[in-house]
């Protein structure tokens, strides 16, 4: 699957900046989870642990924030699992543990679990177009047994008194477009909140996302909906909810390669403008970003570096030269001296 653009933006009618919502309230029962501004940082596998977390938290703007994709069975079945991927600060709310599975018991058992953890929501994912995931009936895959999904929204909802959200994709693909129906079966099933990614599993991360598929899951369920694909700037967000009528914004991939997104969202929403960051910045953001790493010893840190130098550094000046020379690293200290070499390098003194 493509993990970066592959395809040029195409451009967007302009769009007021107060368009931007302010705030969205989530609510199941007494249970309300209210995001001031409106936006949710995506999941995403091998980004969003618990550091990329809080460093989102401290650049600012982001309404809700999710941990990356779960394995139900897998934190049933392993402590180590709940230690690894659904461990979270306090700083870090408001915040949305996102599980994926197809066993109704397993799930509902997984769901459980969560909440005692303390999440202040849980989420689904019927998403991830992975081979691995979709292979067992995870993600993407099960959006072609929608009698199945229906029994397994409802397990979920019995479990727990969270707000309870679902993030997907349009169908399989687009011979089997599902997400209207999809939609009402979660909305009569007690689900709380949707997300849509407007592409198909076939897709993977190619092509344009189809937002007007977000306008027609807005109009036809009356719970929040989220539009999610091919935001990479807050004028882009301003049309999607121009042209959608959706409730918030949910951002991934742009939000590994420019953290500021919400920051500048929020910016945009209240000013009309917003800045831009520096070379300067970025060299300070993604050294501050891989200090971290090492100071929490996080599992897989030299692989974590390099994933995130493939988002990032594409909009650092050179920045096939800085990848290259972190791909070719073999540690985290090197990795460390060949990005301050570069950046003095770069940087004037």
């Amino acid at each position: 699957m493509h993990k970066f653009w592959d395809q040029p933006a195409l451009p967007c009618p302009p769009a007021p900046p107060s368009l931007l919502p302010a705030a969205v309230e989530i609510a199941h029962g007494e249970r309300r989870l209210r995001l001031a501004p409106a936006s949710v940082l995506a999941p995403m596998s091998g980004i969003t642990d618990t550091v990329f977390r809080r460093f989102i938290r401290d650049l600012g703007g982001c309404g809700l924030i999710m941990t990356e994709f779960t394995s139900g069975d897998g934190l049933v079945r392993s402590e180590q699992v709940a230690r690894r991927y659904l461990s979270f600060a306090e700083e870090e709310r408001p915040i949305a543990a996102q599980l994926f599975g197809s066993d109704l018991e397993v799930m509902s058992e997984a769901a459980a679990l969560v909440e005692t953890l303390g999440f202040d929501s849980i989420d689904l994912n019927l998403g991830c177009p992975a081979k691995k995931v979709v292979q067992c009936n995870g993600g993407s895959g099960l959006l072609r047994d929608l009698p199945l999904l229906g029994r397994l929204f409802a397990a979920i909802r019995s479990a727990v008194s969270l707000p309870f959200t679902v993030k997907f994709r349009a169908g399989w693909d687009e011979a089997h477009l599902v997400h209207i129906e999809l939609a009402k079966l979660a909305e009569a099933s007690g689900v709380n909140g949707l997300a849509l990614h407007a592409r198909t599993r076939e897709q993977g991360y190619s092509g344009q996302a189809r937002w007007e598929w977000i306008a027609e899951v807005k109009q036809a369920v009356q719970i929040p909906v989220f539009g999610n694909g091919d935001i990479r700037c807050p004028e882009d967000a301003a049309a999607m909810v121009a042209a959608t009528g959706c409730d918030g914004v949910m951002i991934g991939r742009t939000a590994a390669s420019n953290p500021w997104i919400f920051r500048q969202m929020e910016s945009y929403r209240l000013r009309g403008v917003y800045d831009q960051p520096t070379d300067a910045d970025r060299a300070e953001l993604i050294t501050d970003y891989f200090n971290r790493l090492l100071r929490e010893r996080m599992p897989g840190a030299l692989g974590k570096m390099k994933q995130f130098a493939s988002w990032f550094t594409h909009g650092v000046e050179d920045g096939a030269r800085l990848r290259k020379a972190v791909y070719e690293a073999r540690s985290e200290e090197e990795v460390m001296e060949r990005l301050e070499a570069f950046f003095a390098a770069t940087l004037p003194a």
